[in-house]
């Protein structure tokens, strides 16, 4: 039961247009909540849409966020496209180690610019939550034998020791940063398993949980009932500062579920039945959320797999309601008494308790009765093609003529492949479009496949493989490792093929990294460890592995024997992305599957076989073996989930879960408010984003004698201007390493040295796939691929666009660049604006703009302008070649946002063009972030003054 309340101690200015504040008593603790229904119209909303509501009720200051806004969204119309922006302030803010570590180098230098104003180091400290999970750096290097998960994290610490320094002296040095260590699990699973609160309590304050995460699977957390979802690193660093991050009020999709999941269809069957549903939908840049009988058949385990896959099918999140099963899991996982308690009252005091009689208002409804769902695999390349198992054979023969089964990979071939590797986790583009792809035609028989088969000796076994052939057969990745039904259910697999007297065929490689330390513990406590370890399924780390192309080398002598029969191998993972060239760089074809099946392809070692008819192989006792011999049923599941999984295995595998092992406790660490740079170190350097910076910003100005750095097309998206992949040698990236002693082997990728901005702002814009039209040959053509610019410095000489930039630093000249539609598309990559900035570019002026990275140029410092309606670079006469001015951005000097600015491009015969360029900044947030020359500079000068 809720009263009215007067504001606590610390939230006195936060306004209450609505008078929705109100005190909660559970038990014997109160809280005070912002009511929903004090808002008229709120009660027809979504859930999604509910905490939405809450949040703007929260947080309401009267300039960022006002009544209105809250009155916008309580009278949200389903069907109209989405307009109107409003501003979300995450609860808190989850990281993976590849995407935080920039985050975290931020703040420490944040710190050092506090010292140098004169204020206390001590105040810069995440304002929400902020908690790290390392788990993007262990490599499946060992396998299949009993030490592989001892050898492969002593790997991960010699290749990442710099690196984790750090984040030890960060996780000391902070208030409100965690560090989960490496070995410990991934963090979505460690999220839904320890982290996630889903209400949550702060300064006296009850409120739903929402986050954003710097990985797209942020989404996992959904299933239970949190709204949140990933992000750049530069959003990211603004909630964990404090700051809202701008956001349209979405359409949100009901999917109504009635109906049980049939006995043999597994929680991977329904999130790629679901994923498929979806995609043909189209839900880019929505909310899904689930609803009806069916809901409550959906254990929350299965309600997290599909949460997982949302950037599979595109949607911001995929959103299940709290109920009895959410609080269910939450006792089950060793959450406390009281918890559980506040989550139950007030999920049902706001009307946030699912109730399957209810049918809200959506934009769009879906409608899937469970029992339909048939065992499928996707592949073999995009996550959203599901193929029902008993036509894998066929297929799969489909499919081959695409890959290069003839060919050998050209130069161009190789470079596409580093340029989008799977180590960076990369999002996929809206829509159906997926990352570039290294694709050939081959000859294929009258048969439906052409036949290769080639003889391998390895450990003195003889053996042939062909086409098919399953070289990798991963149980990976977040999406079903926490998932007990699926992984019970593969182990249990693993000990009826043991006892028939199966094998794994010898040219698989298998490896096994669950999520989390609970996973072994109860493969333990059933007594199934030894039959995986049997067919090769030895732990090799806790950490994402295989599902971000973490999957270590095939044996030299499978690899060199698939490259010298151009084999189309493939691998069977239990991931969520498939990508080419994700996988491992000898995989052409890439299939999802469940844990289960994970195993069975194993035992089949070839994707040429229907494993629904054809025997997996033949047992001791001399008969066939077919997976319905050996496929566990749902009864023997739930026995084993009975008397293996308990509260106390949770509690356990959690009780320490910050400490680490001996090897983070030993690592020499940097104490104090203020990190110790090491000025030999290429992983982790101090940032120049607030050199020279003063208390009070200096008035903007406007910009004059600006050369184009790049002249670029539509749909330029952040994978062609963030730096992502391989490093290689010869390029501006490759050569500060090089001179600054690392060996070729040693480069790493650009996501392990996201912390150095001198690696990364030398591969900002250097993606081998990007055409700037600078380049555009005297026929009209599009010119040469890659990083490379004309540096007017150098009469306009072709050079690297890093060489350039320096050029033009060195000569004063500040830098503009000129795109088309859409321009910022994909994933929010931080680097895609920070990059930006540091090599000097002022203006963006583009057709139009992505939202989010729109926002991370103002974050950073750097103005986005748009042509007027209806012009292009293209039909105003630019070439690129002009010098450009903009005059009018001095108005925002006097506390307003101009509408335009003047734009003048000064040709090289004398004359000009000129036109009035739309300044989109947009709202009063963004303004003061540009008047401080970024996000960091206006937070830190607030921090200072507090």
């Amino acid at each position: 039961m809720t009263t009215p309340s007067s504001a606590p101690e610390g939230t006195e200015g936060n306004l209450d247009s609505f008078g929705a504040r109100a005190t909660l008593t559970v038990g014997d603790a109160s809280y005070e909540v912002f009511r929903l229904d004090a808002v008229e119209g709120s009660e027809r909303l979504p859930y999604s849409l509910k905490i939405l509501l809450e949040n703007l009720l929260r947080t309401e200051d009267g300039a960022n966020i006002t009544a209105d806004h809250v009155r916008a969204l309580a009278a949200w119309d389903p069907k109209a496209e989405p307009s109107t922006e409003i501003q979300f302030t995450p609860g808190r803010v989850v990281m993976q180690d590849f995407t935080g570590v920039p985050c975290i180098v931020d703040l420490a230098t944040m710190r050092e610019a506090v010292t140098a104003l004169g204020g206390d180091p001590a105040k810069v400290n995440p304002l929400a939550p902020a908690e790290m999970v390392i788990d993007h750096s262990v490599i499946a290097d060992v396998f299949g034998r009993p030490d592989a998960f001892e050898r492969n994290v002593d790997l991960e610490y010699e290749r990442n020791k710099e690196r984790y320094q750090f984040l030890r002296w960060g996780q000391t040095a902070f208030d409100e940063f965690k560090v989960v260590p490496p070995g410990t699990g991934i963090v979505h699973q460690v999220n839904i398993e320890h982290l996630a609160r889903v209400v949550m309590v702060r300064n006296g304050q009850a409120y739903p949980d929402t986050l954003v995460g710097t990985d797209s699977h942020t989404t996992m957390v959904n299933g239970l009932g949190v709204l949140g979802w990933g992000v750049g690193g530069i959003e990211a660093e603004a909630a964990m500062l404090g700051q809202p991050v701008s956001m349209l009020i979405p359409k949100v999709v009901g999917f109504k579920l009635h109906g049980e999941l049939p006995a043999g269809a597994t929680a991977t069957d329904l999130v790629l039945t679901i994923t498929e549903m979806l995609r043909k939908q189209g839900v880019v840049g929505k909310f899904v959320e689930f609803y009806g009988s069916g809901v409550s058949a959906v254990p929350l385990a299965n309600r997290a797999t599909i949460g997982n896959m949302s950037p599979e099918f595109g949607s911001t999140a995929a959103m299940f309601p709290v109920d009895a099963e959410t609080i269910e899991y939450l006792r089950f996982t060793g959450r406390s008494a009281e918890q559980v308690a506040l989550v139950e009252a007030y999920a049902k005091e706001q009307g946030l308790w699912h109730d399957p009689s209810v049918e809200p208002v959506f934009s769009e409804v879906l409608e899937l009765d469970l029992a339909s769902v048939v065992p499928s695999i996707a592949g073999p390349k995009r996550p959203q093609d599901r193929i029902e198992l008993a036509a894998a054979k066929q297929s799969f023969r489909d499919a081959l003529g695409s890959y290069a089964v003839d060919e050998p990979k050209t130069a161009v071939d190789e470079a596409v492949e580093e340029s989008f590797p799977a180590s960076d986790s990369p999002t996929p583009p809206a829509g159906d479009e997926v990352p570039p792809q290294v694709t050939h035609s081959a000859a294929v028989n009258a048969t439906g496949r052409t036949s290769k088969p080639t003889t391998i000796t390895l450990d003195g076994n003889t053996f042939e493989i062909d086409h098919g052939a399953v070289a990798i057969a991963a149980i990976t990745s977040c999406t079903n490792t926490s998932n007990p039904s699926v992984m019970i259910g593969a182990a249990l697999l693993a000990k009826k093929a043991v006892e028939r007297g199966l094998e794994r065929k010898p040219w698989v490689k298998t490896t096994l990294a669950p999520g989390s330390k609970v996973v072994s513990d109860y493969f333990d406590r059933a007594g199934l460890t030894p039959y995986l370890d049997k067919l090769g399924f030895n732990l090799v780390g806790y950490g994402c592995t295989t599902c971000i192309g973490n999957s270590g080398p095939l044996q030299e002598e499978i690899s060199a024997g698939v490259q010298e029969a151009d084999l189309a191998v493939v691998s069977v993972l239990s991931g969520n992305r498939n990508f080419e060239g994700r996988i491992n760089p000898d995989i052409k074809m890439n299939y999802l599957a469940s844990p289960p099946l994970v195993v069975a392809y194993a035992l089949a070692g070839s994707m040429d076989i229907d494993i629904t008819t054809e025997p997996l192989g033949t047992g001791s006792d001399g008969q066939p073996v077919h997976l319905a011999d050996i496929w566990p049923s749902p009864q023997e599941i739930n026995d084993v989930i009975a008397s293996a999984l308990s509260a106390e295995s949770f509690s356990s595998s959690y009780s320490d879960v910050f400490a680490g092992d001996e090897r983070w406790k030993s690592l020499p660490t940097p104490t104090g408010k203020t990190f110790e740079w090491d000025g030999e170190s290429t992983y982790v350097r101090k940032p120049p984003y607030f050199e020279g910076m003063e208390m009070r910003p200096a008035p903007v100005t406007d910009i004059s004698g600006a050369r184009v750095l790049a002249l670029l097309g539509d749909s330029v998206t952040t994978d062609h201007i963030s730096p992502a992949g391989a490093i290689k040698a010869d390029t501006p990236a490759g050569k500060y390493l090089t001179e600054h002693g690392v060996e070729r082997r040693d480069f790493n990728s650009y996501g392990s040295r996201r912390g150095n901005h001198e690696v990364m702002i030398r591969g900002t814009f250097a993606n081998i796939r990007l055409r700037n039209l600078l380049l555009a040959d005297e026929n009209g053509g599009q010119g040469i691929q890659g990083g490379y610019t004309r540096d007017f410095t150098k009469g306009g000489e072709q050079a690297f666009i890093y060489d350039a930039a320096q050029n033009y630093a060195e000569a004063g000249t500040p830098l503009v660049i000129l795109a088309g539609k859409e321009y910022g598309s994909g994933s929010s990559r931080d680097w895609a604006a920070k990059g930006t900035s540091l090599l000097g570019v002022r203006a963006v002026i583009a057709e139009s703009f992505e939202r989010i990275h729109r926002s991370n140029l103002i974050g950073m410092g750097v103005l986005p302008l748009q042509f007027p309606q209806g012009k292009t670079a293209e039909s105003l006469g630019l070439d690129g070649t002009e010098t450009y001015k903009f005059e009018g951005v001095t108005e925002l000097n006097d506390g307003t946002t101009p509408r335009t600015v003047k734009v003048t491009a000064a040709k090289e015969d004398g004359t000009e063009v000129t036109f009035d360029a739309d300044v989109r900044i947009d709202t009063p947030g963004e303004a003061d972030y540009y008047r401080n020359g970024g996000i960091m500079q206006y937070v830190l000068r607030k921090m200072v003054n507090s």
